[in-house]
C-alpha cells in the first residue's frame, strides 16, 4: 500500500505537469517552436498515461501480474511516443538554432524512429505477457539509444554555440533520462529495485518539458 500511495502521488503530479504544460504551449503559443514543444509534452504525457494509470490501478487492486495484459498494452504504447518525442526533439533542435539542409541527418532520425517502431511491432516482445523477454527490450532499444546520443551531440554543439540560456543543459537532462533507463532494461528483471530508477528518468523528462516551457517567455 505505501507503494500505491507513493507512486500514484507522483504520477498525478507528472502527468498532470506534462499534459497541462504540453496542452497549454500547444494551444495558446503563437511561435511554431512553442507550439511544437507543446506537442512534445502533450504526447509524452498522453503516452504515459497509458502506462501509468493501469499501473496506479494494478497497484490499488490485484497486483502488478494480474494486469500484465493492460501494462503490456500501455508500456508498447509509450514505446512508440517517447519515440516520436525525441524526433519532434530534433525538429525543435532546427528550428531553435535555423539549421538548413542535414537531408542524411534527418533521414538517419526518421530511418531509427521507424526501425524502433518496427521491433517495437514484432510479437517477440511479448508485450501482453508480465515477463516479457530480454532480448528484444535490448534490441528495440538500441535504435532508440543511438537518437538519444545523437539529440545529446547536436543540442551540445549549437546550444553552447549560440550560448542559449533555454537549452543549455539540455544535453545533460538527455543524457540523463537515458542513464536512468537502460539500467531498468537491462537489469530490472533480476534487480526488481532497479525499476526505482524510473523516478529520477521521469524527473528527467520534468526538466525537459520545463525548458519548452521557457521558449513561451521569448515570444
Amino acid at each position: 500500500m505505501p507503494q500505491a500511495i507513493a507512486e500514484t502521488i507522483f504520477d498525478v503530479f507528472y502527468l498532470s505537469f506534462a499534459l497541462t504544460a504540453g496542452l497549454t504551449m500547444l494551444f495558446k503559443g503563437s511561435d511554431p517552436l512553442v507550439k511544437k514543444a507543446g506537442l512534445m509534452a502533450a504526447l509524452l504525457g498522453a503516452g504515459d498515461s497509458f502506462h501509468l494509470i493501469p499501473r496506479a490501478y494494478a497497484l490499488w487492486t490485484t497486483g502488478l501480474e494480474a494486469n500484465a495484459a493492460a501494462l503490456g498494452i500501455g508500456k508498447f504504447i509509450t514505446s512508440i511516443t517517447m519515440t516520436l518525442f525525441y524526433l519532434i526533439l530534433y525538429y525543435i533542435w532546427r528550428d531553435r538554432y535555423q539549421i538548413k539542409g542535414q537531408k542524411p541527418l534527418t533521414a538517419s532520425m526518421w530511418g531509427l524512429s521507424a526501425l524502433r517502431i518496427a521491433l517495437c511491432l514484432l510479437p517477440q516482445n511479448q508485450w501482453l505477457s508480465y515477463r516479457q523477454p530480454l532480448l528484444p527490450g535490448i534490441l528495440r532499444n538500441i535504435p532508440f539509444s543511438v537518437m538519444g546520443i545523437l539529440i545529446i551531440f547536436l543540442f551540445a554543439q549549437e546550444a553552447g554555440k549560440a550560448k542559449d540560456s533555454v537549452f543549455r543543459f539540455m544535453p545533460l537532462a538527455v543524457a540523463l533520462s537515458f542513464g536512468f533507463y537502460l539500467p531498468v532494461v537491462l537489469f530490472s528483471r533480476t534487480a526488481p529495485a532497479v525499476g526505482m530508477l524510473m523516478i529520477p528518468k521521469t524527473m528527467a523528462y520534468v526538466w525537459i518539458v520545463h525548458m519548452g516551457r521557457k521558449l513561451c517567455k521569448q515570444t
